[in-house]
């Protein structure tokens, strides 16, 4: 079966005939402005004359140490006499942006607006008397691009707020979260339509998240709220600073970043070195971040008078010369179709055509694109228009350039078809046994908190080839996913499925076929969604600056408790030796989360927004013949103390759910996927690793 690309819909689409937010604007904009303006501003990254070299320097407050009415003194002196909100606007603009997101408030608690709740504004407290930010608001509207807000959920100047910690992952007080629905409520109010808020830092409680998601929504319906409001409470996943993910994303996301990744406030002693370097690395963090489906948020941080900075100016300039003559390899684009990188750099693909973006110039002059269905009938450079030589052999395409110049731009190539294309799966399944091993994950990124912001699986999907007309479905699942409700979809058909049990049976591990090996553990780093062994088949404990202690008094099957600080964790690596390819089993008993893969590989994660103190759960482990690694994370994020345990199995319940027969579409491959049918949100995790799907 052949499907032509303009029939799939990207899975962000899916998700405007769920819900009326994103809009289609918000998603094809791909490109927007960040502005981190305020107090902060002022300092330039100094204090008392030097350099404060610790952290980003729109925290100054906090790392220099600086007394809070030292600190507040310094708004009777601030006159961004500079700022220009319409030069702000035309700068976006010419650097291909649509739209600005502004730092309403910043963690310093002081307001770039006028705000009723508190005298520390802009208006009431400095010299300049106006209202930034809706002149700002206003000035976009006039220019004809969108506007949103970044608002701190942190406050150092409220007297009822947490003091200033090491972390910014403070819990909000019931004053200062009544302070926060106030003023998230003017912002809402009486700055036009905003076309997302970028909340940020804190660790709410779920009720509290819930709070201010339902103020945003019943406010502004149309007004995207971001995934850093934490708890799951979220219209658009945020990466971490600077981050760019290396896998696709089910949902709306955003990638923020900054000219320079060590600031986002002005630093007035910062090294800017050479503009085009600058201008080739964020059109590169740009163009990575559109072929993964996400937005770009770039970041400037103007001068503490209000002008910007002109080395940022020029890269903007850059960037806008560039993005002018690619536009449409940009702009309402959908991510890279293709499952496998290609060497030579990135693809986006938008009404049949793909677009290739060549960072990489291989010595020969050509790049080969490979995994396709489709007649090529043109290939041409997008900057000129100019055609380029290529030859075609059935899934092979070859493009020459030779011709193109090897200038400071990264040429972009438009890959046009006769009547469209298809992309050829990766895995494709032809036994009828569907396991999460060999489906297509679909991902999401669940967020808590700033420090508990994780890829989170939301979903499977599978490519079948079989000539049957139809097929008798059967999943067999564990206790873990005994009551959970899913959605089944077979070519375009779905149905809502309980895994309730019609048949169970006992699976039992053959005798002496894996012997538990050594155990080794080391102290994990303070966010939970990274386990740098992730994508490493087999790990050296005894590489220099590992950190693996050998772990010799283990106790496995009991559990154990162990005072650890919050948002600290432990890792564990389990050597395990299988006498065959084989399923094993170990239960797991954790506290709020846990991080785990097998010889490098994703199985699972999760984080309760409950604060659950402990669980316990079944992992299914697919061995290979040999040698083999399980790495379990351990998260604390919360409580003074965490439980864990481990302990191998060597029986577990397998239970059967039978469905009725499916006719299946025309032709040999089949589109199978399933999805939570209750999940809390679209960033949930969907926590079935353990399912089969058997299709015969």
């Amino acid at each position: 079966m052949k499907l032509k690309i303009g029939l799939i819909l990207c899975c962000c689409a899916v998700l405007l005939s769920a819900q009326e937010k994103p809009s289609q604007e918000w998603l094809d904009r791909k490109f927007s402005m960040f502005i981190h303006f305020g107090l902060y501003s002022v300092y330039g990254g100094v204090y008392e004359g030097e350099p404060v070299t610790r952290g980003y320097s729109e925290q100054i407050q906090s790392f220099a140490g600086i007394f809070s009415d030292w600190y507040g003194n310094t708004a009777n002196g601030f006159d961004p006499v500079n700022w220009n909100p319409d030069s702000i606007v035309s700068l976006a603009k010419e650097a291909g942006m649509g739209s600005i997101v502004f730092t309403s408030k910043h963690h310093d608690g002081f307001c770039m607006y006028h705000s009723a709740h508190t005298d520390y504004n802009i208006v009431d407290a400095t010299p300049y008397g106006r209202d930034l930010m809706k002149e700002l608001a206003e000035a976009c509207e006039r220019g004809g691009i969108a506007f949103g807000v970044y608002f701190s959920l942190i406050d150092w100047h409220f007297p009822q707020a947490y003091p200033i910690s090491s972390h910014n992952a403070d819990p909000l007080t019931p004053e200062h979260y009544a302070f926060n629905l106030k003023q998230v409520e003017e912002i809402m109010t009486n700055y036009g339509p905003l076309s997302e808020i970028w909340f940020d830092m804190g660790s709410l409680t779920p009720e509290q998240s819930k709070g201010l998601y339902e103020l945003v929504n019943r406010l502004q319906p149309q007004c995207m709220i971001s995934g850093r409001l934490g708890n799951d409470y979220v219209d658009f996943s945020v990466m971490g600073d600077n981050e760019y993910p290396d896998y696709q994303i089910g949902v709306p996301w955003q990638t923020a970043a900054s000219i320079f990744d060590e600031t986002w406030g002005y630093r007035s002693w910062q090294e800017r070195g050479e503009v085009q370097p600058k201008v080739r690395e964020k059109i590169e963090s740009l163009i990575k971040v559109v072929s993964r489906g996400g937005n770009f948020l770039l970041n400037i941080g103007p001068k503490g008078d209000g002008s910007v900075v002109e080395f940022e100016r020029e890269v903007l300039l850059e960037i806008g010369k560039w993005a002018i003559f690619n536009s449409e390899a940009i702009y309402g684009t959908h991510h890279n179709p293709f499952h496998q990188p290609v060497v030579w750099g990135d693809i986006t693909t938008k009404e049949g055509n793909l677009f290739a973006f060549v960072e990489r110039m291989p010595a020969s002059g050509k790049i080969e694109l490979s995994g396709f269905n489709g007649k090529v009938s043109g290939v041409n450079l997008l900057s000129s228009g100019d055609l380029l030589p290529y030859s075609q052999e059935k899934e092979q395409l070859e493009i020459d350039l030779s011709a193109v110049s090897a200038g400071k731009a990264i040429p972009v190539l438009k890959i046009t078809f006769e009547d469209g294309y298809s992309v050829i799966p990766p895995l494709v399944v032809t036994n009828g046994i569907l396991t999460p091993r060999n489906a297509v994950c679909l991902f999401g990124h669940s967020s808590l908190n700033y420090y508990a912001g994780y890829k989170s699986i939301i979903g499977y999907d599978w490519m079948l080839r079989s000539r049957k007309s139809s097929v008798s479905p059967q999943i067999t699942f564990t206790d873990n996913e005994k009551g959970r409700k899913i959605e089944l979809e077979i070519d375009g058909r779905k149905q809502s499925v309980t895994l309730e049990a019609d048949t169970s049976e006992t699976a039992r591990l053959s005798r002496s076929s894996v012997k538990w090996g050594n155990l080794y553990r080391k102290p994990g780093r303070g966010v939970f969604g990274n386990v740098e062994e992730e994508g490493i088949p087999w790990v050296d404990v005894n590489a220099a600056g590992s950190r693996w202690v050998a772990v010799d008094d283990f106790l496995y099957g009991e559990s154990h408790t162990e005072h650890i600080l919050p948002r600290a964790s432990v890792i564990f690596l389990q050597e395990l030796e299988s006498t065959r390819e084989q399923t094993a089993a170990v239960k797991i008993e954790s506290g709020n989360a846990v991080y785990i893969l097998l010889n490098g590989e994703y199985i699972t994660a999760h984080f309760s927004p409950e604060r659950i103190k402990q669980q316990e759960e079944i992992v299914l482990l697919p061995l290979k013949k040999g040698r083999n690694q399980l790495i379990i994370k351990y998260y604390n994020g919360f409580g003074k103390e965490f439980t864990y345990g481990i302990t191998p199995l060597n029986e577990w319940m397998v239970y059967t759910r039978k469905l009725s027969p499916v006719t299946l579409g025309r032709g040999d491959n089949h589109r199978i996927s399933i999805r939570s049918a209750n999940s809390s949100s679209n960033v949930s995790p969907l926590r079935l690793n353990n399912i089969n799907l058997i299709l015969r």
